[in-house]
């Protein structure tokens, strides 16, 4: 009598080696580290977060007087995209920190990073996707109120937080940023440190932030609940917060980086 066959079995799926199997604790230690690096010679990170605060500043007035006001939450809801890339000289205090290297301003405006147009070539992309998302919100707003003439500020915030199509207009925005937010979160958390440090190529490093993103979503869920809440207390202040939520951040961002992409080929 002939033997039964055995079952075919799949074969097991082994680990990935993108991930690293870290808890969602560490997000805090990538924090403390980034204060740390702050605290050390902290003026050029002071000044670095002061500039980006009276940047930031320009920006709202330049939309104020383009009659663009409206855009105001967007803009400033943009920096969990563009985030990364304009935190490129905090990159480098910590990076200069680990290596023993001297510390100042200068070398933090005026970093050459390691792959070179690459670095700049990334930026772009996600300059895109951040007039992509300026767009979406000015679409919404339409969809929501119509194409008639905008206002002006005062009427347009008493219209979204004080009726239901207002309060529609908040939830949509809110998911539709945050599609826009969590996909350029994903593709430049690693990318935009990878390529200040490594030789490689945009689309290459963006997709490997992306993975590793992905295969490391608890901390990396973690550090983005905390970028989140980092840029709302900022907001809360009228950006003054900014000047120290965001060199903080910057230098946590770095340790993230390389707490998840070492070992990388």
């Amino acid at each position: 009598m002939l033997e039964p066959l055995p079952a075919v079995k799949p074969p097991l799926r082994g680990l990935s080696p993108l991930a690293r199997g870290l808890p969602a604790r560490v997000a805090f230690d990538w924090l403390a580290a980034g204060w740390r690096d702050l605290r050390t010679h902290p003026g050029p990170s002071l000044a670095y977060g002061v500039i980006l605060m009276l940047v930031s500043w320009a920006v709202l007035l330049g939309l104020h007087a383009a009659g663009l006001l409206y855009l105001a939450l967007p803009a400033v809801s943009g920096f969990l995209i563009l985030g990364p890339f304009l935190a490129i000289g905090l990159y480098e205090k910590s990076r200069r920190l680990e290596a023993g290297e001297p510390v100042s301003l200068a070398a933090m405006l005026l970093v050459r990073p390691a792959s070179g147009a690459q670095l700049a070539f990334a930026g772009l992309l996600l300059a895109i996707l951040f007039l992509f998302w300026l767009r979406a919100a000015d679409l919404l707003y339409a969809l929501f109120f119509g194409l008639s003439p905008f206002p002006g500020f005062r009427e347009a915030l008493l219209n979204v937080a004080t009726t239901p199509r207002g309060w529609a207009l908040i939830v949509t925005g809110a998911f539709v940023g945050g599609l826009f937010a969590a996909f350029a979160f994903a593709v430049s958390l690693f990318s935009i440190p990878m390529l200040m440090a490594e030789r490689r190529d945009a689309l290459t490093a963006l997709g490997l932030s992306f993975a590793l993103t992905v295969r490391n979503l608890p901390p990396c869920l973690a550090w983005g609940a905390i970028v989140a809440a980092g840029l709302a207390l900022s907001a809360a202040t009228g950006l003054i917060a900014l000047a120290v939520v965001f060199p903080v951040l910057g230098h946590g961002t770095w340790h993230a980086w390389r707490s998840i992409a070492r070992g990388l080929p």
